[in-house]
């Protein structure tokens, strides 16, 4: 029997600690900015709807390209609407659905956002040895289900030369 008395680690087990320090280092960041994690997500996500794509998506095309549970976006988009960041409308074609729009106020705090949260990325991410390679390697696990990634966030300060 050797002396190491230590199981390999599991590629999912890694993913987790490492999934956990990145997150403390995005909340951080956030922290002076008055935004949760997960309103910064959907409050960036509406950002590249409304200004790279130039569409006011419904509550549910926002979830879905987030990837977060509807419920949860419906509360987390009723609190970003009562910071006064985002408005919701009936949506034209479904008076079902709900239509959200950036206030002016909301464009200017997710570019902020976005420019904070790119830094902490940069900052941590500085740590790996091929950064490309890993950018490659996360987009194909988290295969986005045919949904357009939106790698244009970093057009909040110009087009990246880098993706």
């Amino acid at each position: 029997m050797s002396g190491d008395t230590h199981a390999p680690l599991s590629l999912g087990f890694l993913l987790w600690h490492t999934t956990l320090r990145w997150q403390r280092q995005v909340v951080a960041a956030l922290r002076p900015l008055e935004l949760t994690h997960v309103q910064f997500v959907l409050l960036a996500v509406l950002w590249w709807f409304v200004t790279v794509r130039g569409e006011r998506p419904s509550q549910r095309a926002l979830a879905e390209q987030a990837g977060t549970d509807r419920m949860m976006t419906s509360q987390v988009v009723r609190a970003l609407e009562g910071k006064g960041l985002v408005v919701r409308r009936r949506h034209p074609d479904d008076s079902r659905a709900l239509q959200l729009d950036l206030t002016p106020g909301g464009a200017q705090l997710a570019v902020k956002a976005i420019t904070v949260v790119e830094a902490a990325d940069h900052d941590f991410f500085a740590a790996a040895r091929d950064a490309d390679r890993l950018r490659r390697e996360l987009l194909a696990l988290a295969a986005l289900e045919g949904r357009p990634v939106p790698a244009e966030l970093g057009g909040a300060r110009g087009p990246r030369s880098d993706g």
